[in-house]
C-alpha cells in the first residue's frame, strides 16, 4: 500500500496539520480531451500548494460528507472514495476534526486506522499536551514533535509495504 498523504481539519475548516509522503499520480490531459471530444491545446495543470491542495481536499469531502448525509439521511456516514488514481479515506471525531488519508486505490477501508490515530496519537500527544493550543486559530498547526514522528512511525510500520 502506498500512503500520499494526510490531513488533520479542525472544526472551523482550517488544515491543522498534513503530511505528505510521495506525490499523488497526475492525470494525462490528453486522456480527458480524447475523452470529451475537445481538442488538447497543450496545457498542464499547475501544480498546487500545499494550501492550495488542502482546501481542494476540504472541499471535496464537505461536499461529499452533505450529499452522503443528505440522501442518505443522518445515520449514513462518508467513509471513502476512490478515483482511478488515488482513495480517499474519511474519519470524523465527535468535536468535528477530521481525518483525512489519501492513498493508492488497492488499498482497504483505512476509518479504523483513521480512528487509531486520533485516539493513541492525536489524543495523547496534541489534546493531553498543555502546550498546545486548544484552538488553532489562522490555520496555527499541530507542532508537537513527539506527535509528528508518532504518526511517521504508525503509517511506516503499519501502512507502508
Amino acid at each position: 500500500m502506498v500512503v500520499y498523504s494526510f490531513y488533520i481539519f479542525d472544526r472551523h475548516a482550517e488544515c491543522i496539520y498534513k503530511k505528505h509522503w510521495t506525490p499523488r499520480p497526475a492525470s494525462t490531459g490528453s486522456k480527458t480531451a480524447q475523452s470529451t471530444g475537445l481538442p488538447d491545446l497543450g496545457q498542464q495543470p499547475k501544480a498546487l500548494n500545499a494550501e492550495d491542495d488542502a482546501k481542494l481536499v476540504f472541499g471535496t469531502i464537505f461536499s461529499l460528507r452533505n450529499m452522503v448525509r443528505k440522501l442518505g439521511g443522518p445515520d449514513d456516514h462518508f467513509i471513502s472514495y476512490r478515483t482511478g488514481f488515488y482513495k480517499l479515506h474519511y474519519y470524523e471525531t465527535p468535536t468535528s476534526l477530521k481525518f483525512v488519508m489519501v492513498t493508492d486505490t488497492r488499498t482497504n477501508n483505512l476509518r479504523i486506522v483513521l480512528h487509531q490515530i486520533y485516539v493513541s496519537l492525536y489524543v495523547e500527544y496534541v489534546v493531553k499536551n498543555p502546550l498546545s493550543p486548544i484552538e488553532h486559530p489562522g490555520g496555527v498547526g499541530v507542532n508537537c514533535e513527539m506527535f509528528e514522528l508518532g504518526v511517521e512511525q504508525f503509517v511506516n510500520s503499519s501502512l507502508m509495504d
